[in-house]
């Protein structure tokens, strides 16, 4: 894989934690221990709104691309899901944590080949 396809999936990433979503810099911590167990959550958070949000159906623009990010769309995905477990149940949680089980991750490689394609 190209150096600049690498690159560019870690702008992805931070992109989603700084302003994108997640909001990281509006925590203002400056403790390196909470700053870095922040981001190992957030970081956890973010694969799996990739993770959902691969699955997501999504209208397409005239240039062929998603009208919306992948993660963009997990993200909403989750949040609706777990407003809605307050009220109907449990289900559709369960099976968003299923996602995350190893069997769904074991290669990474054909996760973020899917999100190019």
């Amino acid at each position: 894989m190209s150096g600049y396809r690498k690159r560019f999936r870690i702008e992805c990433l931070f992109r989603a934690l700084k302003s994108k979503g997640f909001k990281l810099e509006s925590t203002d911590m400056t403790l390196h221990d909470h700053v870095e167990r922040l981001l190992c959550l957030l970081t956890l958070a973010y694969v799996w709104c990739v993770l959902v949000g691969i699955f997501q159906a999504c209208a397409t623009k005239a240039h062929g691309r998603r009208a919306w990010s992948i993660v963009t769309l997990g993200l909403r995905t989750l949040v609706r899901t777990f407003a809605r477990s307050l009220e109907h149940g449990k289900a559709e949680v369960l099976d968003l944590i299923g996602l995350l089980t190893p069997s769904q991750t074991l290669n990474s490689e054909s996760v973020c080949m899917s999100t190019i394609r």
